[in-house]
């Protein structure tokens, strides 16, 4: 007798009235001890969550907090084959599992997200991954949750759990481009600057809190941020919408690594700029979305 399909739960442990109020009021309670902080807002609809770095077990529950308190429903994907224990099972469903059948009659993740999206009035519902797949140190990412947010036409929400600023949540939603390496090297790069409770264990690896920069040089990365290319400084000026912009203030963000200067060889044409792929790292840092 054939086995009968698991698919996403639409009720879970999110939607019961007095967990929820009593998890909101001990993870308010204990990050105000703790003196742990929210990001400022949590985006709505569903996308796909990544949560970087990952080095310890106690991520999940800042996450957990961050998503209780601001009031958003995770989903995870498990082999359903954890999903059919006894108890065990029934206890992951309703914590948000979404059951992988990986046979060749199985329905996959893609499958199993757009139907359950199709089938629901969405509200602030993510698709949690975690790229580095282990708490251990990794030589790169997996790449499924960008695999499952082109596949059902999702934003990747990016999520952090960061142990120097004791800040956890969402802080940017990114909609892909048409060019998966670039994608995943500027999220990467943003994640450079969030520390894990064990640095030493994440990848990429942790290079330091991200650079201070004034209000007028933010201006000028989300400026260049939307020309997707390079720009002079005066095609910058207009965009961010400056009085003047000095060539002194655009070279002190080349030496900081946030841009690129291309020199050309004809004099009578201007330099032109470009963000690194640390300078759209921050750029994700300084913008909820784009």
């Amino acid at each position: 007798m054939a086995k009968k399909a698991l698919t996403i739960r639409e009720k879970t442990i999110f939607d019961g009235i007095f967990i929820k109020y009593f998890l909101k009021f001990m993870f308010t309670l204990w990050f105000k001890l703790a003196g742990w902080k929210l990001c400022k807002t949590a985006p709505e609809g569903a996308g796909v969550a990544i949560a970087a770095p990952h080095t310890s077990n106690w991520d999940f529950f800042y996450a957990l907090g961050a998503a209780i308190l601001q009031d958003v429903k995770i989903y995870f994907s498990v082999k359903d084959t954890l999903c059919r224990i006894p108890v065990l099972g029934t206890w992951m469903m309703y914590l948000g599992a979404i059951p992988i059948d990986r046979s060749a009659k199985g329905v996959g993740q893609v499958e199993q997200i757009k139907s359950f999206i199709n089938s629901q009035k969405l509200n602030r519902v993510f698709f949690l991954f975690t790229p580095e797949g282990t708490r251990g140190l990794v030589p790169k990412w997996r790449s499924g949750f960008y695999h499952v947010a082109q596949g059902c036409d999702l934003p990747i929400f990016l999520a952090k759990v960061d142990y120097l600023s004791k800040e956890t949540g969402v802080f940017h939603t990114f909609k892909l481009t048409d060019n998966k390496d670039n994608d995943i090297k500027a999220i990467q790069a943003s994640y450079e600057s969030v520390q894990g409770k064990f640095p030493i264990n994440q990848y990429p690896p942790y290079t330091g809190s991200m650079p201070k920069i004034s209000e007028v040089e933010a201006k000028i990365i989300k400026a260049l941020y939307s020309f997707k290319g390079v720009a002079t400084k005066v095609e910058i000026t207009a965009k961010a919408k400056l009085g003047e912009l000095s060539t002194n203030m655009l070279d002190f963000l080349v030496e900081k690594g946030l841009l690129e200067k291309t020199l050309r060889t004809d004099k009578n044409i201007e330099p032109h700029y470009q963000l690194t792929f640390a300078g759209r790292g921050c750029f994700l840092h300084l913008s909820p979305s784009v």
